[in-house]
């Protein structure tokens, strides 16, 4: 069930507007999106299927740890592949999980 805050409908998607869907106000994804481009992307995000979906969040999970990576490598250039890979655990997992996770992490938290 839709409730509207504002003069707005549930299904408007412009900035500033608000809607209560299931007890979640909808809000802007993008400041620097028109709202026309913001809601034809709502609209093809719901015609995928499932499937289209999951190999989407595949692909942009893939793409952040590859800008992780490589944001570890461009400040650390003289670190080993391990403490790279260490220092996107910590980024990705936090230093606490990190360090359950990969006791060596510590070498790398320490720094």
């Amino acid at each position: 069930m839709i409730a509207s805050r504002g003069n707005h409908s549930g299904s408007d998607y412009r900035h500033g507007a608000t809607a209560i869907i299931s007890g979640v106000a909808h809000t802007a994804f993008n400041l620097d999106t028109s709202p026309d481009i913001e809601r034809r992307q709502i609209d093809a995000w719901r015609q995928m299927s499932a499937a289209q979906k999951a190999e989407t969040v595949t692909g942009l999970t893939r793409a952040s740890y590859a800008m992780t990576f490589a944001g570890v490598r461009q400040r650390h250039p003289d670190e080993s592949p391990r403490q790279h890979f260490l220092r996107v655990a910590v980024i990705v997992l936090g230093p606490d999980l990190a360090r359950l996770a990969y006791p060596d992490a510590a070498e790398v938290i320490a720094r």
